[in-house]
């Protein structure tokens, strides 16, 4: 069986250098947070064009210290897209407050943002779409709409850091970007970690705050907190590996540009596409096909690994089902999510592996 995203490769080629910068950690017996943190956080606030960057305990910690500092509480509500993983939402109910869905484009499965302007309310209080995938959402018209109703936007980028659009980079496109470093993410460490970046001096000293369990200076908590802080140890490998991410960008643009023009020729299948002006770092390399579950099987029988992300529109999900959703009230998300299913895809794919994977599809197709 091949592997879905091939982590042991990458190590092996970059092993010198994240042990290096581990071994500075050790040695200094620094831990948490420390200097390993704030030379990964100027060096990505650097890429990104941003003035703060805020290394935190994880993608899912990155959203929720970013509605916390932005002063979310019970009643308000925060307009999301109703096709993602759970944390997109979750993090929002945590606070007691609303999410409120918005339907999807069924281009880039990102967040329609001409249905958005309809769902806002006297309650609401922020928007934040999701870079679903790999590719920044339409940030042009979602951030105009956040200014004509006073609204901060903040991007869900847990699977787009590396991405641009015509804007800038992933992360630096709104009030507030949030990425993960999840371990199969594009930059990914070996344990949970995040990043929160903003322009925002202000909000950027309400989360360092937060972070760190309210503390502005030792044992002074101005505000209620988390223990939000990355690991050191998980800041030296992302340094280790940071010398290899822009080329890592490049590969997965290319290699995901091949694989999508060799399945394109195969009939029955629905092919990723990267909006005018965006790149894409292909967190997922995400098609659809019908009868998805015959088709998986096929797959795996051949030796092709396959995931779903994501099998059920959040607005579906158990926990919202006191919210009254029907079937039919997101058709695209339905849609989508009853027929994607992700590929076997990092930047360390083979022209044979790439060639194999076309072949198992065209063949796994033929017998559904």
């Amino acid at each position: 069986m091949m592997p879905f995203i091939d982590l042991q490769r990458q190590y092996q080629k970059y092993k010198d250098e994240i042990h290096a910068q581990m071994e500075t950690v050790l040695n200094a017996s620094a831990y948490i947070m420390g200097p390993k943190m704030k030379e990964l956080e100027e060096t990505l606030s650097g890429y990104v064009g941003v003035k703060h960057a805020l290394a935190v305990s994880s993608g899912t910690d990155a959203l929720l210290i970013s509605l916390m500092a932005l002063g979310i509480k019970a009643g308000d509500e925060v307009i999301t897209s109703a096709f993602s993983f759970f944390a997109s939402c979750e993090v929002i109910s945590f606070l007691n407050a609303k999410p409120v869905f918005v339907d999807i484009d069924p281009v880039t499965y990102n967040i329609n943002p001409d249905q958005i302007e309809s769902k806002i309310t006297k309650n609401t209080k922020a928007i934040m779409p999701v870079s679903l995938y790999g590719q920044c959402a339409d940030f042009e018209k979602i951030n105009s709409i956040g200014r004509k109703y006073d609204l901060p936007v903040i991007e869900d980028a847990c699977q787009s850091f590396g991405a641009t659009c015509a804007k800038g980079r992933s992360c630096g496109l709104s009030s507030l970007g949030c990425t993960s470093f999840f371990p199969s993410k594009p930059l990914g460490c070996y344990g949970d970690g995040g990043m929160i970046f903003t322009n925002d001096s202000s909000l950027a000293e309400k989360m360092y705050m937060i972070r760190a369990h309210g503390q502005k200076e030792r044992y002074r908590h101005d505000c209620i907190g988390v223990n939000g802080r990355l690991d050191a140890l998980q800041a030296a490998v992302l340094l280790g590996k940071w010398p290899h991410f822009e080329e890592e960008v490049r590969l997965r643009n290319q290699l995901g540009q091949e694989l999508k023009e060799e399945l394109k020729k195969i009939m029955g299948v629905i092919v990723p596409e990267t909006a005018s002006g965006n790149s894409h770092v292909y967190a997922q390399f995400s098609i659809q096909v019908e009868s998805r579950d015959a088709f998986a099987a096929s797959l795996q029988k051949m030796g092709v690994p396959t995931a779903v992300h994501y099998p059920v529109p959040l607005p579906f999900q158990p926990v919202y089902e006191s919210m009254g959703f029907k079937k039919g009230d997101f058709p695209v998300s339905e849609d989508v999510a009853g027929r994607i299913i992700s590929l076997p895809f990092h930047p360390f794919l083979t022209q044979e592996e790439r060639h194999f994977i076309v072949s198992c599809v065209q063949q796994a197709l033929s017998l559904v």
